[in-house]
């Protein structure tokens, strides 16, 4: 299972409609809604500078929440749309689903590089470049990778690391149908510039 999956916390929405919505904006708060999981729509709403925060973050469409609502049983959901205002680019509606433990999800997951001290490259000066320090998967809700791994082990210097070379947890899969670089091993900068012998290998597996 993947570590802990954050918090977001709103509450019931008591009006709905677009006088509800103007309502609520009002106060500062962005409405929404949750959908999905054989239950009715609910009506709630976020405090605006913490969504705008989340969103500034990054990801906000591909992280799994555990909604918090005062009166409701915690849920895990995923944002699937979040509506601005076409001129301020401020979120004004969001739209969020509810996910069973047997959901898929696609989900940007990070990757550990371990076993850097045992890879002959890194130790001869090598760089390791990461190319993609998270990649998205698709995988069930209820059994979320904390991460994937990469063993560095035997790389040497023009090594590519691809996402065929990765075992991936039980049931995961890429969004993507190409074999994708991860990262590779190059040459020490001094040997690049002097015109060493290098792989420029994710540009022959990755346009």
């Amino acid at each position: 299972m993947a570590g802990e999956t954050p918090d977001l916390v709103a509450s019931t929405r008591a009006r709905t409609g677009k006088g509800g919505a103007r309502d609520a904006r009002r106060r500062g708060m962005v409405p929404a809604v949750v959908y999905g999981g054989e239950k009715e729509p609910l009506a709630i709403e976020l405090e605006f500078n913490m969504l705008l925060k989340r969103l500034r973050a990054g990801r906000f469409l591909s992280t799994l929440f555990n909604l918090k609502v005062e009166g409701e049983d915690d849920v895990r959901v995923i944002c699937r749309n979040v509506q601005r205002d076409v001129v301020k680019d401020l979120p004004v509606h969001a739209d969020f689903m509810r996910l069973r433990r047997t959901s898929k999800v696609a989900l940007f997951i990070p990757v550990d590089f371990q076993n850097h001290s045992a890879a002959p490259g890194i130790k001869r000066g090598g760089v390791l470049t990461v190319v993609r320090p998270e990649v998205e998967l698709i995988v069930t809700a209820g059994d979320i990778p904390e991460s994937i791994t990469v063993d560095l082990t035997g790389l040497q210097i023009g090594d590519t690391i691809t996402i065929s070379s990765v075992t991936l947890p039980e049931g995961a899969k890429p969004t993507i149908d190409r074999d994708f670089v991860i990262a590779n091993i190059s040459a020490p900068s001094g040997l690049r510039s002097s015109g060493g012998d290098t792989e420029e290998e994710e540009e022959t597996v990755e346009d």
